[in-house]
């Protein structure tokens, strides 16, 4: 992705955050150090789990649609003939991907094979600006609370 130029930033947050987490004797004291603060949630528990399932949604939408970004730069600077609704449809048949998204992937890319970015496609717009706003309020009061 980094000799290509495509951004994987939910890929690499996830690589990176696997990195951290082996770092435990130090998160441990480190966080002894530095004082807790309980922040106050506005709210009922089904609101803030409904804006979490449009929160985690909206994050799945755009990791595909990075990976596949990265899948089309690829191709393209390899030389590689790439079907990518095809290649939705080969995850979703015997990989641990296996989501319901890989259909409308290949949906989307049939209707559009030069579909560049995920977002962009009527369906998977549709959803993020659904989610949007979910998405925003959930980051925002992850970064308050620390």
């Amino acid at each position: 992705a980094l000799d290509l130029g495509i951004p994987l930033t939910l890929i690499s947050e996830a690589v990176f955050a696997r990195c951290v987490s082996s770092f435990k004797e130090q998160r441990v004291q480190t966080g002894k150090l530095f004082a807790r603060t309980a922040t106050p949630v506005e709210g009922g528990k089904q609101e803030w789990v409904e804006a979490l399932r449009q929160a985690l949604l909206a994050s799945k939408i755009i990791s595909y649609a990075q990976g596949f970004m990265l899948i089309r730069e690829a191709g393209e600077s390899y030389g590689w003939d790439l079907d990518y609704g095809n290649t939705a449809l080969l995850w979703r048949e015997g990989c641990i991907i296996r989501s319901a998204f890989l259909g409308n992937i290949r949906d989307a890319y049939e209707a559009n094979p030069d579909l560049v970015f995920l977002g962009a496609d009527p369906y998977f717009k549709n959803i993020l600006e659904n989610c949007l706003p979910a998405w925003r309020k959930v980051v925002a009061k992850a970064v308050e609370c620390g």
